[in-house]
């Protein structure tokens, strides 16, 4: 943790591409009203890769010297961040998707100009075959949610809420957690400047190997995963990511796949806004425990939009 610090954090503010940072903090009272809370919500869907992803990825390549290319594993998200990070700095990057990943992403992707491969069943199987590839090229693999730049990159996230609600005291953080970059770096930052706030990550059901290894205090890998959720789809934690949670997270939830949708479909209504599966669980979370939460003042993230036009009318109707 020596490396994902308040300082590193605030140093990484004024280094990361500003098209990603000082993104909106947004309140609507009739959301507030249906969830008997007062709810904040850090929008992240507002920038070139409608994703939070662009903050670690930016900040990672930025220190990143010569070499033959980058690889790594993605959902979509995380591998958009890292191809336009590095097209800016005349570096390849070649992205592992599984066979069956979001077509929209992969699009964005190569438009961003990544080589896009498809392997796998799910989001692990095209992680080890990225890793192996890299091996055998000689280039640095790139792993969402271990390396350090990554991590205190999304940490920039929660120094925003603070700096926006400094007149206000805000008793929960509701985030989402995959690999764990982003309740990590987030988690670091407020238990270094409000520790009382309660950390809190959240997981979807069909793919609960990080709750189980923060419940465990180990890495807890699982057979299969089951999830709309692409974002967060883990079956094989990050070790340094296992590592890291006690530290920086008080608890970790899990929400189903009925009430994911049913929280992306109050985010459209309330704030018109089309947000992704792995993004909204925060606002599940708050649908799926209502008692836990009502009368308390939570913030969560709205963390990606990159839903095809197919999604969209599939899950918002």
């Amino acid at each position: 943790m020596n490396d994902i610090n308040a300082n590193a954090i605030e140093t990484a503010s004024h280094r990361i591409d500003p098209v990603f940072l000082d993104t909106p903090l947004l309140r609507e009272t009739s959301l507030d009203r249906e969830l008997g809370i007062e709810l904040l919500l850090k929008v992240e869907t507002l920038n070139p890769i409608r994703s939070f992803k662009g903050r670690g990825t930016d900040l990672y390549v930025a220190d990143v010297g010569a070499v033959p290319a980058l690889v790594c594993a993605s959902a979509g998200n995380f591998g958009q961040g890292l191809a336009r990070a590095a097209r800016r700095k005349g570096i390849a990057v070649v992205v592992f998707v599984v066979t069956h990943a979001n077509p929209m992403k992969i699009e964005a992707m190569r438009r961003f100009g990544a080589e896009v491969r498809l392997h796998g069943d799910d989001f692990d199987a095209a992680k080890a075959e990225a890793r192996a590839y890299a091996e055998v090229l000689g280039a640095p693999f790139v792993e969402d949610g271990a390396e350090p730049a990554i991590v205190v990159g999304a940490g920039t996230i929660a120094r925003e809420i603070t700096m926006a609600n400094a007149d206000a005291n805000l008793d929960a953080m509701l985030i989402p957690l995959g690999n764990g970059a982003l309740a990590i770096g987030m988690g670091a930052w407020f238990k270094h400047a409000t520790p009382a706030v309660e950390v809190v990550g959240v997981v979807a059901a069909g793919a609960p190997a990080m709750q189980l290894s923060f419940d465990a205090g180990c890495a807890v890998a699982t057979k299969t995963i089951a999830t709309i959720a692409d974002g967060i789809a883990v079956r094989e934690p990050v070790p340094n990511a296992v590592q890291r949670m006690p530290g920086t997270l008080d608890a970790v939830t899990a929400v189903d796949e009925p009430t994911i949708l049913r929280a992306m479909r109050l985010v459209h209504e309330h704030l018109g806004l089309v947000v992704e599966p792995a993004g909204v669980v925060g606002v599940a979370a708050l649908l799926a425990e209502p008692a836990r939460w009502r009368g308390r003042r939570v913030a969560t993230v709205l963390c990606g939009g990159n839903l095809t036009l197919e999604q969209t009318k599939r899950w918002l109707g």
